[in-house]
């Protein structure tokens, strides 16, 4: 239609009455061929009359198009001025918007007005679920920034996700050493199994989702629930294309498609904050070990003393701790080089690992003293594990070239509460008595404080 106007119902007006004031005009021929003498139709009083008629029409039309045209486009620009002003808001940071049900828009017919009626509330629709998953991924984004350690991190991740996609049971791996190990879990009778899970090695090796639809009398291979899941979901995380960890959820129902997408969208928060945590437990472990032996130093091997004496203390167990040196160990680094003398101390920390537990603590305590921490041993299993290390060091022996080298210790034993100490530098220090001690009876023995 040409435009005369800026205004769509001016120029709407504008046409209705132009066409009631041309109907007009009409009207009285149109009557004549209806039979209607010309005498009394065609005259200016008729002509008038049925110009005022069409003009009556004209306004009456334009009347009700403003009346049930433009009330709903006026409604419809009511409703997107709200929008608009909570896409302002969420601009500046402020999230609570109305809900969208209250600026949906009722559809009350079946036409163009319908149609847009329609468009706009589907519009509106999808904005809700575009700022409910922006406000997820910047709620994800800020709770996994304020963590560090993986544990922490690995638990609060999770839970994240499970409730974003309403799963109901979860784990998620971490790629470590070659190995997957589980960071966390949750409902999940056997997470330890995961790794051996084809659907797991699958997604790590493909970079790709593994979505498993289960019958009712099937389970994942390393998949089972404290429910029966209909659907699991195994994704890769990975950090600038490289897998460093895989996501497990599992739901009692399929997953919806807001879940998925809820997921997809976190994932790239999980790999930063999950590489970022790794980064810092690395570096811890780097910085609590000592760079030759791969044991641990003085400063952290202290630090656990510390906390295994308080333990000890608490629970009223024993305490063992070990101190051991090499004998005449400056003689092996003049007569062979500082480079073997470095071997042969990696040689005797590999040595003191395979006769000390899991949950024993070996400390390079400085040069070629090395001190170990035996919780839950008294004295005598504590000499035990000193005399074991001395016999398996006196028969072993370190090769350079054809030389073979032999080297002997000496150690000193004290423990808690054989010796009543108040302190774990007290406990060490009469270990360090009992070493001299050992030294002084002519080495390659153990003594006790």
């Amino acid at each position: 239609m040409l435009r005369i106007t800026k205004k769509v119902f001016n120029d709407l007006a504008l046409w209705m009455i132009g066409l009631g004031l041309a109907m007009g005009v009409v009207f009285p021929f149109f009557v004549v061929l209806m039979g209607v003498s010309s005498e009394k139709a065609l005259t200016p009083g008729f002509f008038a009359a049925c110009m005022a008629a069409g003009f009556l029409v004209g306004a009456a039309n334009i009347a009700l198009a403003r009346g049930v045209v433009g009330k709903r486009l006026r409604l419809l620009a009511q409703r997107m001025r709200v929008v608009e002003n909570n896409l302002k808001q969420m601009a500046d940071g402020v999230t609570d918007g109305c809900a969208a049900e209250d600026c949906y828009i009722t559809i009350d017919s079946e036409d163009e007005i319908g149609e847009s009626a329609m468009a706009f509330n589907q519009l509106v629709g999808a904005l809700t679920v575009a700022h409910s998953s922006e406000g997820a991924v910047r709620e994800f984004s800020r709770l996994l920034a304020s963590r560090l350690e993986l544990d922490t991190l690995a638990g609060d991740a999770l839970r994240q996700l499970m409730d974003n996609s309403k799963a109901g049971a979860g784990a998620l791996l971490v790629e470590s050493e070659g190995l997957l190990e589980v960071a966390a879990s949750h409902g999940l009778k056997d997470p330890e199994s995961l790794d051996q899970s084809d659907h797991v090695r699958a997604a790590m090796r493909g970079g790709q989702r593994q979505l498993v639809r289960l019958p009712a009398d099937l389970t994942v291979n390393g998949v089972l629930a404290e429910f029966r899941p209909q659907e699991v979901l195994v994704d890769p995380v990975r950090y600038k294309s490289v897998p460093i960890g895989a996501l497990v959820l599992a739901s009692g129902e399929p997953f919806g498609a807001e879940g998925l997408r809820n997921v997809e969208l976190l994932r790239p928060a999980l790999a930063l904050a999950l590489n970022n945590a790794l980064a810092h437990e690395r570096l811890q472990r780097l910085a609590a070990l000592d760079p030759l032996t791969g044991v641990f130093n003085r400063r952290f091997g202290l630090g656990r003393l510390r906390e295994e004496f308080s333990r000890a203390v608490r629970d009223g167990s024993p305490l063992g701790v070990v101190m051991f040196d090499l004998d005449h160990f400056k003689k092996v680094n003049d007569t062979y080089g500082h480079l073997v003398g470095d071997r042969v101390l990696v040689h005797l920390a590999k040595l003191a690992r395979t006769v000390m537990r899991e949950g024993d603590v070996l400390v390079r305590y400085g040069g070629e003293e090395f001190l170990a921490i035996l919780p839950a041993a008294a004295l005598s299993d504590s000499q035990l594990v000193a005399e074991r290390l001395r016999r398996l060091l006196g028969e072993s022996v370190v090769k350079d070239g054809q030389q073979e080298i032999r080297v002997t210790l000496s150690a000193g034993v004290a423990s808690t509460p054989e010796h009543s100490v108040d302190n774990p530098e007290g406990l060490v220090g009469l270990a360090d008595k009992a070493l001299y001690a050992a030294k002084d009876a002519g080495r390659d023995r153990v003594r006790s404080a």
